[in-house]
Formats: C-alpha cells, structure tokens, sequence
C-alpha cells in the first residue's frame, strides 16, 4: 500500500497533488518533518466520492505513512459500513486538519496547526471535483467547516447531523478515548450510524 494514496494524472510533471505535496514539503513550517523524510499523510483521488476531514495523524499512522491506520482507522471504517480495500480505494477521500504528527501533549496529541488547513485545504478541494459527501470528524474539522452554523457544542452539532446534508455528515472521533462520551450518547451508534453507512453508500454508488 502506498504511502498516502496519491493517484498521478495523465502528465505527472502537471499533477496537482504532487505540485502540493512538494509544496508542503518545502514550507519551513514542516522543515522538522521533511528532514525526518517524513511526507504529508493524506489520501487525495480525482475520483474519490466521500472524504473524511480528521485530525492529524497520530504516531502510529506517522510511523506507517497510512492515514486511519490504527483503532480510530478500524472504528470508522465499521461506522461507514465499508470495508478496508473500500476505505482505501480511490473512492474516499482522506485529507486530515493537518498533515502531518503534531506531538504529543499533556492529555493527548496535541492539536492540528491551523495553517494546513486554511493555506492548503482548499487547493486540494479542487483536485476532488466528485466528492458527494463530506464527513467531518471530530471537533477540529467540525469548528473549522462549519463555523457559524454549527450548535452550541459537539454533541449537539452531531445529533442535529441532518441540517448539514447534503453536503456535510458531522461525526464524533472514533478514538478509543471517546468511549465514555459513546457510553453517555447512545443514540449516536443507535440512530446516527445508520444514516451515515446509507449515505457513505449513496456517494459511492
């Protein structure tokens, strides 16, 4: 499996994607990463149907170069209904808050850094013109594409999930660490994944 999926046009001196992934590399912002050979994890397909706006990856995806490749990659995979080969086809999409491991912190990963999305989001947007469905996970992806829209926290935003179809289908993280806020909403596992695997299937028919 390659590293993050990308897919060269007819002329590969002229793909796009490459001409990003060579700009992110060069940014000094990501200098500590492209020193460790480390390459933007994302996966970006001029087919894909469905992408999935994460996080960052975090260190075991950093280690493997593959995006999801770890728990919270298994959960989602199982929430869209899909299987693997599926997930990582050139049908989705898979273009993270930040491209590369942002750290450790003191509760966690530390947070995506805001310029990744904001200076090269958009750029690879436009290499993705079949994407029928959004799916934005977790509080990061959420603030960010639905701001001013969205409801007074998280929790409220994903059960009120039908106002963004659709365009958009906000979900929780699938981390492991979620499992209390699992535990205290059932009705996500109960009413929402459901309408999320009829709508993955809808975008990929």
């Amino acid at each position: 499996m390659t590293n993050h999926s990308i897919r060269p046009f007819h002329d590969p001196m002229h793909d796009p994607v490459l001409q990003i992934t060579e700009e992110l590399r060069r940014d000094p912002r990501n200098q500590e990463y492209t020193a460790r050979d480390i390459p933007p994890v994302f996966q970006i397909h001029p087919k894909a149907r469905v992408l999935i706006i994460g996080q960052a990856p975090g260190k075991k995806v950093e280690e493997t170069l593959i995006p999801f490749n770890d728990k919270s990659g298994e959960t989602l995979i199982r929430w869209m209904g899909i299987d693997r080969d599926t997930f990582y086809s050139p049908q989705v999409g898979i273009m993270p808050m930040d491209f590369y491991y942002p750290g450790k912190g003191k509760t966690g990963d530390l947070p995506p850094r805001k310029f990744i999305a904001r200076e090269y989001h958009e750029k690879l947007l436009q290499t993705m013109p079949d994407v029928q469905l959004t799916i934005l996970v977790g509080r990061y992806a959420v603030d960010y594409y639905l701001k001013g829209r969205k409801e007074r926290n998280l929790t409220e935003t994903i059960r009120n999930y039908a106002a963004y179809l659709p365009e958009y289908f906000p979900i929780v993280h699938p981390s492991p660490l979620n499992f209390r806020w699992q535990g205290k909403n059932p009705w996500f596992q109960e009413d929402v994944v459901p309408v999320l695997r009829q709508q993955v299937a809808a975008a990929l028919r």
